[in-house]
């Protein structure tokens, strides 16, 4: 014959299961499911910012009459200074990010600046036609792919200088293709960049002007990155550990296909130029970055 439970073992075994019930109804609460979304943790999608955030390197202003050969011209795609007398850039200031980059296809439209000031010679697309250089983008094509307009924008002749062909198709372009793997890594980057001196070397000799507009073909040419994690408030976010690329490039055919081979300092840029970088970020961080020589990857 079975033995019998109390009442009151009954009653102890009921409220220990009922116990233990609400322990494990908390427990599965408190587990949240692998697709449940992260809290705390924001995505920061990129945008397009200030070209010129981080300053104006020759303080160019917008006069032609007084200020001929350090004339600015703010682009949607990119803000440059314009030298009436070279018939080039002084430089050309852009910001690179994810949200610039896109489908459109290369348009490959090289023409005149209509925007330049009346009475001034506009450089035309075929005046490098013929002078053993390329028409060496400053403001990469690639880098503005977001919109036809945007890519159009870079096939304009003020975004070009007489380039030695090796050092547009390969130790340029390297650095270009570089930049823009910085940027699918989750980077922005500031970049700028431009010519510098008289007299190149390119696929038929060495000149110093081409085309009967005596375009000036420069003696080297070059460029400041910037580069910062995508986010907002950019200018306070470098500090002295952020990454500075800066490199001065031979505008000549034996020129290494090696970018990082010609990696310089900032300071060096400006004491060649007379151009002041980065001039919106504090003077204590501009000297701690622009003295130092990269020693990053190069691809």
């Amino acid at each position: 014959m079975k033995k019998l439970f109390s009442r009151s073992r009954i009653i102890a075994l009921s409220a220990l299961i009922a116990m233990s019930a609400i322990i494990i109804s908390c427990q599965k609460e408190n587990i949240e499911p692998s697709n449940a979304p992260q809290t705390g943790i924001q995505k920061v999608t990129a945008t397009r910012d200030n070209n010129m955030a981080l300053g104006n390197p020759s303080g160019a202003v917008a006069n032609s009459t007084s200020y001929p050969n350090n004339y600015l011209m703010t682009k949607t795609q990119y803000t440059m200074s314009y030298n009436n007398s070279k018939k080039t850039c002084n430089w050309v200031s852009w910001q690179c990010s994810s949200a610039w980059i896109g489908s459109a296809a290369r348009q490959d439209d090289f023409r005149n600046d209509t925007s330049l000031p009346s009475g001034w010679v506009q450089v035309g697309g075929t005046d490098f036609s013929g002078s053993g250089f390329d028409r060496g983008h400053m403001c990469p094509s690639a880098d503005r792919t977001g919109s036809v307009a945007d890519n159009s924008a870079t096939f304009l002749m003020t975004n070009m200088v007489p380039q030695a062909p090796v050092n547009n198709q390969q130790t340029w372009a390297n650095l270009e293709n570089y930049c823009r793997t910085l940027v699918n890594a989750g980077n922005e980057l500031y970049i700028i960049s431009g010519p510098w001196g008289q007299g190149g070397t390119g696929s038929s000799g060495a000149k110093t002007t081409i085309s009967s507009k005596s375009i000036v073909v420069p003696a080297y040419v070059w460029k400041v990155i910037v580069v910062l994690p995508v986010g907002s408030s950019d200018v306070t976010r470098i500090t002295s550990s952020t990454r500075v690329i800066a490199v001065w490039m031979p505008n000549n055919q034996s020129v290494s296909s090696a970018w990082g081979g010609y990696r310089t300092t900032v300071d060096y840029i400006e004491s060649q130029t007379g151009y002041n970088f980065l001039s919106n970020v504090s003077t204590t961080i501009q000297s701690a970055i622009e003295s130092k020589v990269d020693t990053g990857a190069t691809s």
